[in-house]
């Protein structure tokens, strides 16, 4: 965890480039700093990656960007299913959306954590951010019963809103240690990974054997139940706010 308050970051204020490069050394040498240098690392390595594919296999490499994209907006379910409805297998599949998951967990991590702290002001993400900690707090008295074990399954267990980000920014709250929250967190996604894979994975040979059409519908069906479950979260929290 980072100590007291003593500096704050604020984008788009306008700054000496001099004392801005400055405090960001200092957020840098913190834990949740260690963890974002790796989100960077990890992030710039894949796109190096995608680079070759592209250079090597221009269709591989439109497939992983589908994927990539998909999952960010979407989620694994979606991105998994594109993965194999085009034809590719566990390699290329899975370790595209453990990379981009692992990325928005070591990415969102710590920059929840100064905006916690008051550390770091992201006007462009503050609604995010608020509206990740507004439902960590309402599942993190059912995740601190159990503990640590408690934050493992809340993020393999495959409802919407209880990944990774979500089960980071619960960690944080309970007071977990920063490498442990990331630790768990990133082990319940992986776990909930391979779920998925082995599922859809399954799901879609037997798919293609009605037709073309059906791995597509699947993907449709797949988007409309995370759009219906978005939606019904957020019916939830107005009606929440309302009784309140």
């Amino acid at each position: 965890m980072c100590g007291p308050v003593l500096y704050t970051v604020v984008v788009n204020e306008d700054k000496s480039k001099q004392s801005a490069s400055l405090t960001w050394r200092q957020l840098f040498k913190t834990t949740e700093g260690h963890i974002l240098l790796l989100g960077i690392v990890i992030a710039l390595l894949g796109l190096i990656v995608m680079g070759l594919f592209a250079f090597w296999s221009p269709q591989t490499a439109r497939m992983i960007g589908a994927m990539s994209f998909t999952n960010i907006v979407f989620g694994r379910a979606v991105s998994i299913s594109i993965g194999y409805a085009g034809g590719h297998g566990h390699a290329l599949v899975v370790l595209v959306n453990i990379w981009v998951e692992t990325v928005l967990v070591l990415l969102f991590y710590p920059v929840f954590v100064f905006s916690m702290q008051k550390l770091v002001v992201l006007p462009k993400l503050k609604h995010f951010i608020e509206r990740t900690r507004s439902t960590a707090e309402r599942h993190r008295v059912k995740v601190h019963h159990y503990g640590i074990i408690g934050l493992l399954i809340f993020v393999w267990f495959p409802f919407w809103m209880t990944g990774p980000v979500v089960g980071s920014a619960i960690g944080y709250l309970l007071g977990f240690p920063a490498w442990l929250t990331v630790s768990v967190v990133l082990a319940g996604t992986y776990l909930a990974m391979g779920g998925w894979a082995y599922l859809l994975f399954g799901l879609h040979t037997r798919a293609v054997a009605f037709g073309p059409w059906a791995p597509v519908l699947i993907i449709c069906l797949i988007i409309l139940f995370v759009l219906a479950g978005y939606w019904l979260n957020r019916r939830g929290k107005y009606s929440d706010l309302e009784h309140n």
